[in-house]
């Protein structure tokens, strides 16, 4: 599950210019393009350069991702529960959290391509999901869903659904069971120590190919 994810979850980076109020599935498939031919032109990139993979997840979906959304509906119940201070704390670990999974899954591209579904949607919709599947040589397609919801000037992504799998509800069935456990400030420290286990060892990686 975690390495489809990881494949799928690249497929979210749209550049800010492209959300011109175009149609959803119009923004998914050129951004989606454009970020493909990117990566895998770039030498660096496909060498695992952390730092480099970690700036390009950073422009291409802090822009355009509704985190406020994300945040409030992993969280569920227990975002009403917390505290501002928790609540700030809570997205800044889990949005360095996606963006590393993103800077992660958008390494992992080489050969794959993507299949575009029919798309629908009604003219005063708001919401909106998109349709695709990732054709990978030698494997079964992956059917990828992105939903996006109509900002006042932007179409926005707040979940992308793997194989009828959301990644929304994957992570607040995770959250869910940490909070019930241990706490929310539990959830948020073990949250903070993974990113900076990630960031030591991006760091670690780095030094070891300079010194190479």
């Amino acid at each position: 599950m975690m390495k489809t994810l990881l494949v799928a979850l690249s497929l979210l980076c749209f550049s800010a210019t492209s959300f011109a109020m175009e149609g959803p599935d119009e923004l998914v498939k050129k951004t989606a393009e454009d970020v493909l031919a990117t990566v895998k032109n770039d030498k660096d990139i496909q060498a695992g350069d952390q730092e480099k993979i970690f700036a390009l997840a950073e422009e291409k979906i802090v822009p355009n991702f509704n985190f406020d959304k994300v945040s409030r509906m992993v969280l569920g119940k227990n975002w009403t529960k917390a505290t501002p201070d928790q609540k700030t704390a809570f997205q800044t670990e889990f949005r360095t959290l996606l963006i590393r999974t993103y800077a992660m899954a958008l390494s992992k591209y080489r050969n794959q391509s993507i299949e575009y579904k029919p798309f629908r949607m009604m003219n005063e919709s708001t919401i909106a999901s998109v349709k695709t599947q990732i054709i990978q040589p030698g494997g079964q397609p992956i059917a990828v869903d992105y939903t996006l919801e109509k900002q006042a000037d932007a179409w926005k992504v707040y979940d992308i659904v793997i194989e009828g799998v959301s990644l929304v509800t994957n992570y607040r069935g995770q959250f869910a069971q940490e909070i019930r456990q241990n706490g929310l400030d539990s959830l948020i420290k073990k949250l903070a120590d993974k990113n900076k286990a990630a960031q030591a060892k991006a760091a670690q990686s780095k030094s070891a190919s300079t010194q190479n």
